[in-house]
C-alpha cells in the first residue's frame, strides 16, 4: 500500500483542497496527517475535524520498538497511540506507512488483547474512540480522492555523524503570513527530525526574523529530539519587517558564543529561511558571519517575480549573504507546499563537513610563528615591549587544539625554540608562555634563525596556513634573503617588523610579496602596538587570497 501511495498524484474531482484538509461532503473530510509512533489520537485530531472525519495517518518505521500504549481491540480508545494500534491491528509493518483512521464515539469498555507483538490494555470508559483500516481509495460513498504524498523522509534513517552547531533563522515577517509560517514550521520540524539532535550529535537553536531578531531557544536548550520538535511546534508568528541582516548579525555576535552553548571544534552552520526578499542590508552581517567561521546557507522560497524586482533593495542579496557563492550554500524551494523532497538534500548539505568552507578562517586555521630578536641591542625593557606586542597579536586568534596555533623561536647568534606550535591548546596558556620568555642577550644572525624556524618550528605544524613574523632591531650578520626565499617556497608567508636600526633593505628582502603589505618599521619599541591590527588584517587578507 505504501508503494502505491508513493506513486499517487493529486486528482481531485469536484472537491476543494484547503491546506491539509480536503472537504468531501457536508460532514466528511479527508485529512493527510504526519505523526510519530507514540502520538495519541486525542492530540492528533485537529479542531476543524467533525464527527465523521477520516484521517490518512503516515506512521514512521519501527513503532514496535518504542512500546506504544494501546487501549482496546479493533476499536481503540482515543488515548491510544495511533501507530501502535495500527501495529496491533496488523495493518502496519516494521517499515511504517499510511493507515486510515475514522473517529468514533466513546465506549463504556475497551477489551484487552495480544496481537502482533503488542499487548493492548483494557479500559473501563473513554470519551472518544477510533477505528483503523488499510483502505485509502474510498471514504464510504464519497468521491474518489488521491492525495499526493511522500513517505521518503519518514522511511529513511536520520543522518549520522553530523556534529554541527546549527542556527535556523525562520522568516516570521508579515511577508510570509500566518498560513505559510505554519507550513515553514512543518518544514523545519521535518528537517530537525532528520538531523536527530543529541548530546554528541548536532545541536540546534532557532531565531525568528521580524523587526528585531528574537532568539527562541539556544543550542543547548533542547538536546532530545522529542523536546526540540515540541519547541518548534509551539513557535508563535511575529509579523513585522523581514530584517534578515539584523538576524544574521545577531546570530554572529550573540547567538554563536561559548556562553550560549557553542562547542569548541564543532562547525558552525546558519540556515536562513526567507520568503521573498529582505527589508534590510545583509552584506555587512554576512561578512561578519564569514569572518567568525559561520557557514551561512540561504534557503529562498517564492523568489521575487519580475514585476516585484523593483521593490528589492539588493537583487544580489542571496549571493552576498551565503558563505561562498558557489551554488552549494544557496537552496531554492519553489513553494512551501509539497516540500518533503527538499528535507533530506538540505539536511545533507548542512552536515557536509568537507564542503563547509567558512569553518576555516584566518582566526582559527593558521599557524603563526614568532621569530624574536634577543640580541644585546634590544635590551631587557624593550624585550618586554616586544613580548607585549606579540601577545596582542596572539590574543586576536582562536587558539585551540583544533584552531589556530602559535609558536616562538628566540635568536641571537644561536636559536632556541621557546615553545612549539602544538605545545599549547588554548589562548590563555599560549599568551602566558609568551610573556614568560626569558631574554637571551647576544648577537644577531637573522638568516640562520629563519632557516632554523623553518626546519624546527613549522616541521611540527598542524594543518593550516603557515605565517612567520620576524621582529628585529638591527642588521643581521648573515644573509637573510636566501633563507627567507627558501621558507616561502615551503609555503611560509613572512611578515618582517623592524625597530630602531633595522635596515629597510633587509626587512624587504625577508618579507613576502607584495613587500609593502608585509613590511613594518618603527623607530621606537613603544610604537609596536600600532602594528597589531594591521598585522592581523594582513594575515587574514593573505589567508583569504590563498583559500
Amino acid at each position: 500500500v505504501a508503494k502505491c501511495l508513493l506513486s499517487m498524484r493529486i486528482a481531485i474531482k469536484s472537491l476543494t483542497l484547503v491546506s491539509d484538509f480536503t472537504k468531501i461532503g457536508p460532514s466528511l473530510m479527508a485529512i493527510r496527517w504526519y505523526t510519530a509512533c507514540l502520538k495519541k489520537f486525542r492530540y492528533v485530531l485537529p479542531p476543524i475535524a467533525r464527527k465523521n472525519t477520516h484521517i490518512l495517518v503516515l506512521c514512521p518505521p519501527d513503532c514496535l520498538q518504542v512500546r506504544p500504549s494501546v487501549f482496546g481491540s479493533d476499536v481503540y480508545a482515543a488515548i491510544s497511540s495511533i501507530c501502535g494500534a495500527a501495529v496491533h491491528r496488523g495493518i502496519l509493518g516494521p517499515s511504517g506507512g499510511p493507515v486510515r483512521l475514522q473517529k468514533q464515539q466513546g465506549r463504556r469498555s475497551y477489551v484487552s488483547s495480544y496481537a502482533n507483538g503488542i499487548h493492548s490494555q483494557a479500559l473501563h470508559q473513554w470519551t472518544a474512540s477510533f477505528h483503523l483500516s488499510s483502505e485509502f481509495r474510498h471514504f464510504g460513498d464519497s468521491p474518489l480522492i488521491e492525495i499526493e504524498t511522500s513517505l521518503t523522509f519518514l522511511q529513511r534513517p536520520p543522518l549520522s555523524d553530523c556534529q554541527m552547531d546549527i542556527a535556523i533563522i525562520m522568516d516570521s515577517s508579515s511577508n510570509i503570513g500566518q498560513r505559510r509560517f505554519n507550513l515553514q514550521k512543518n518544514f523545519v520540524t521535518k528537517l530537525a527530525a532528520m538531523l536527530r539532535v543529541g548530546p554528541t550529535g548536532p545541536h540546534l537553536g532557532l531565531i525568528q526574523t521580524s523587526d528585531s531578531p528574537r532568539t527562541e531557544f539556544l543550542l543547548t536548550n533542547f538536546t532530545k529530539p522529542k523536546e526540540l520538535l515540541f519547541a518548534i511546534k509551539e513557535l508563535k508568528y511575529l509579523g513585522g519587517d523581514t530584517n534578515t541582516g539584523k538576524a544574521i548579525m545577531h546570530a554572529a555576535e550573540v547567538f554563536f558564543t561559548p556562553g550560549n552553548g557553542v562547542r569548541r571544534g564543532h562547525p558552525r552552520v546558519m540556515m536562513v529561511l526567507i520568503d521573498g526578499w529582505p527589508s534590510d542590508d545583509v552584506e555587512r552581517a554576512a561578512m561578519l558571519a564569514r569572518e567568525s567561521g559561520i557557514n551561512v546557507f540561504m534557503v529562498s522560497v517564492s523568489k521575487p517575480a519580475a514585476e516585484e524586482l523593483s521593490m528589492v533593495q539588493d537583487k544580489d542579496f542571496l549571493k552576498k549573504a551565503v558563505c561562498k557563492d558557489n551554488g552549494f550554500f544557496s537552496y531554492s524551494i519553489p513553494s512551501w507546499f509539497s516540500n518533503n523532497k527538499h528535507v533530506r538534500p538540505l539536511a545533507q548539505r548542512l552536515c557536509s563537513l568537507d564542503d563547509l568552507l567558512c569553518s576555516k578562517t584566518c582566526y582559527n586555521s593558521v599557524n603563526i610563528g614568532f621569530l624574536i630578536d634577543g640580541s644585546s641591542s634590544v635590551g631587557w625593557q624593550n624585550f618586554q615591549l616586544v613580548l607585549d606586542f606579540l601577545a596582542g597579536i596572539a590574543q586576536s586568534f582562536d587558539i585551540s587544539d583544533v584552531g589556530a596555533h602559535i609558536g616562538a623561536v628566540q635568536f641571537t647568534y644561536e636559536q632556541r625554540v621557546e615553545f612549539g606550535l602544538l605545545d599549547h591548546s588554548n589562548k590563555e596558556d599560549a599568551v602566558r608562555a609568551l610573556r614568560r620568555i626569558s631574554y637571551m642577550n647576544g648577537g644577531t644572525a637573522t638568516g640562520s634563525a629563519i632557516s632554523y624556524a623553518t626546519q624546527n618550528l613549522f616541521r611540527q605544524a598542524a594543518r593550516g596556513r603557515n605565517y612567520l613574523i620576524v621582529i628585529t632591531d638591527g642588521q643581521s650578520y648573515d644573509d637573510v634573503q636566501g633563507p627567507a626565499m627558501a621558507a616561502q617556497r615551503q609555503g611560509i608567508t613572512i611578515f618582517s617588523v623592524g625597530v630602531a636600526w633595522a635596515p629597510m633593505k633587509e626587512l624587504l628582502d625577508m618579507a613576502s610579496e607584495p613587500k609593502d603589505k608585509h613590511t613594518f618599521f618603527t623607530r621606537e619599541f613603544v610604537n609596536l602596538s600600532e602594528f597589531i591590527q594591521p598585522l592581523v588584517r594582513g594575515i587574514c587578507q593573505a589567508f583569504t587570497e590563498n583559500n
